[in-house]
């Protein structure tokens, strides 16, 4: 795996607690993101190839894309790129990743 294409937990909270506006997708399905997460849209992996028409991103934009451990969001990371976008970053090792930060 390709560092551009990770990006860790401590410099994703650094830059929300800057204010920083970022592309957040967490892919987990709509029960956990409802029990945790940390903003963004909520498209859940199983739905993201048929959601990939109405997503309001530029290929072009950074896209970071967030899951409990990592593992989905690495899934989700690859189909965007399949499909053109050029700026995806996985959050590494996940939302499990940020709470032990927390």
């Amino acid at each position: 795996m390709q560092s551009h294409r990770q990006i860790k937990a401590t410099e994703l909270l650094e830059r929300l607690g800057k204010g920083e506006n970022l592309n957040l997708v967490d892919v987990r399905e709509v029960i956990e993101y409802h029990t945790y997460n940390i903003g963004g849209d909520n498209i859940p992996l199983s739905n993201l190839e048929s959601a990939l028409n109405s997503l309001r991103y530029n290929k072009t934009d950074e896209i970071i894309v967030i899951c409990k451990v990592g593992l989905r969001s690495e899934t989700a990371r690859a189909i965007l790129e399949e499909h053109g976008y050029t700026n995806v970053r996985n959050l590494s090792g996940g939302l499990i990743a940020v709470q032990k930060l927390k």
